[in-house]
């Protein structure tokens, strides 16, 4: 039993090791963003390659409209149209949680500051920023629009100047939805306003087009929009342990959830048509995402190129007749991965919370901690309840395991006086150690298998408490102001040392000497470790060993009354 029990602590240590080296491997410090863009301030020019940031997805207009239609040049402007934007450069759209700017060119989205979510908790006035156009290394952008598919029409996509009645839109109090409309035309009949629709604490936007064809001719025109980010190799640095990351693009095809590696040369000119599924450019506890808002196939691609990739998502083309009118609607989510919102913004979309192949047992997890949140309200001690409700779950899987511990505990001595008789003997001494287990009805893989089983559980809760965002810069008390971040005096590490050598001394010593100054040492080398994790896991850690403590001195007591018992009878 000694060698499993030893062999089990190694495998949990390598676990945590390999997840903590793997957590290293994919955190990158985020750059701060400068200060927010004025909103008359006029947006800088993307810096990605033009054959991405002006990539227009190719489309195959139907027959019917490619042959009777007229199409009309594109004017010597960008993007087709005959007259200078109103407002030039960009305009300000601020709710109760995003600040925006949106570009007249185009109307795509270049900066995102999430207002209730800072940088740094120090500096609260710092946000998170997600589109981003100040540099090419912060290259972040939404770019939607709509596309006829035939190459030299004038058509409102991403390229394509619009106008704006105000320079700033603000949610008002009170108001619950805010409309940004913008405005373009071809000279030539052809109208569209692609209206930004926002909602009081909501992070989803929805994007309408009203399309008004005025002109002789029908046309076809399909949605599109797209994420184009920089991307590049991260540093790590083992004294910033803030955040784990995936920093990247994933793609669900309406079945199955998966995460891109722009580095390899098959995903990373990834495309797939299909119904029901999205894509996303993630990073820890933040996400933007692109779930159509239709049940219609839509075809989901990716292109790399150096630096840079584009997630790009095209819906169905929709007719518009000579003197018709229609309505085209498309989706963005941009914002923390607040589970809530991202299940209502698209199937699935909540897997952007990525808890790795754990997932079954993590969801489950994360819904009975919210839960408990909602009543008490403070994470940290929501914590320390959901770690006694799983205590709970496993307590008769514990009390077996404890038992038997407990068990080797009192024959401890005899065992002992075994290994010193057959010293040279290793046969006999195991064969005389087997016929006490059996006389005491000891069962020494009974203390190992429970362990087995809880470990799962552990490592699920560990990403729970490291994807959670709801986790993010929440106080617990006193000095632990982060339950994301380590904490700062290394006093929870120190307690989970001092708890971990605690149930070393309860447990039976191992008869190994070797084994007994591995298990001895073990607390300080899981303290040494645990000094850079978040203070909610190592919370989580604590107050497991401190209840398992608990649970075993109660046990020991018992199983010691039982033995006294037997003797006296």
């Amino acid at each position: 039993m000694q060698n499993l029990r030893l062999a089990l602590w190694m495998g949990l240590l390598f676990l945590v090791w390999l997840n903590f080296d793997q957590w290293m491997r994919d955190y990158a410090e985020p750059a701060a963003p400068s200060a927010p863009a004025s909103a008359t301030g006029s947006a800088s020019a993307p810096s990605a390659p033009p054959s991405l940031s002006d990539a227009v997805p190719q489309v195959a207009a139907p027959p019917s409209v490619a042959d009777s239609a007229t199409v009309p040049d594109a004017p010597a402007a960008a993007g087709g149209i005959a007259f200078t934007p109103a407002v030039p450069g960009t305009l300000r759209v601020v709710t109760d949680v995003l600040d925006l700017d949106v570009s007249l060119s185009g109307g795509d989205l270049v900066r995102a500051d999430l207002l209730d979510y800072p940088l740094r908790k120090d500096q609260p006035d710092l946000k998170v920023r997600l589109f981003n156009n100040d540099s090419p290394e912060t290259l972040y952008l939404y770019q939607s629009g709509l596309t006829t598919g035939q190459a030299g029409r004038a058509e409102p996509n991403h390229k394509a100047p619009f106008t704006s009645a105000s320079r700033e839109y603000r949610l008002g109090e009170g108001d619950d939805v805010l409309e940004v409309p913008l405005t373009w035309t071809d000279g030539a009949g052809l109208t569209v306003t692609k209206t930004y629709l926002l909602r009081r604490g909501s992070y989803q936007i929805d994007v309408l087009y009203d399309v008004s064809n005025a002109s002789e001719a029908p046309v076809s025109l399909a949605p599109y929009a797209q994420l184009l980010r920089h991307w590049a190799p991260r540093e790590t640095s083992m004294f910033n342990v803030e955040t784990y990351a995936f920093v990247g693009p994933a793609v669900f095809d309406g079945n199955s959830y998966q995460k891109l590696d722009v580095e390899d040369e098959d995903e990373s000119s990834w495309s797939q048509s299909v119904a029901g599924g999205w894509v996303a450019s993630l990073q820890h506890h933040f996400v933007a995402a692109l779930p159509p808002p239709s049940t219609q196939v839509y075809k989901l691609s990716l292109r790399v190129e150096d630096r840079d990739y584009l997630l790009t998502t095209v819906g169905p083309a929709q007719v518009v007749p000579a003197g018709g009118r229609a309505t085209i609607d498309d989706r963005l989510f941009v914002g923390p991965k607040l589970q809530a919102q991202l299940e209502q913004a698209g199937p699935r979309l909540e897997l952007t919370a990525d808890y790795g192949k754990l997932t079954i047992l993590a969801q489950p997890l994360f819904w009975l901690l919210d839960k408990v949140h909602g009543v008490v309200g403070n994470w940290g001690w929501s914590i320390i309840i959901v770690t006694l409700l799983i205590k709970l779950v496993f307590y008769k899987l514990a009390e077996t395991s404890g038992r038997s511990m407990a068990k080797m505990r009192t024959v401890a001595p005899r065992l002992k006086a075994i290994q010193e008789r057959y010293k040279e003997d290793r046969e006999g001494q195991a064969k005389a150690m087997m016929e006490l287990y059996k006389k005491e009805k000891i069962n020494p893989v009974a203390g190992c298998l429970p362990m087995l089983v809880q470990i799962p559980f552990f490592l699920a809760f560990y990403w729970v408490l490291l994807e959670s965002v709801e986790m993010r810069q929440a106080p617990f008390f006193g000095w632990i102001q982060d339950l994301s971040s380590r904490d700062p005096f290394f006093v929870l590490p120190l307690l989970m040392g001092v708890a971990m050598y605690g149930q070393f001394k309860l447990n039976p010593a191992p008869p190994d000497p070797v084994q007994a100054k591995v298990f001895a040492f073990m607390p300080v080398i899981m303290t040494v470790m645990f000094m850079w994790f978040p203070a909610g896991l190592v919370l989580y850690w604590v107050t497991n060993t401190v209840l398992s403590i608990a649970q075993q001195w109660k046990i020991n007591r018992m199983v010691e009354a039982e033995a006294k018992k037997q003797r006296t009878n």
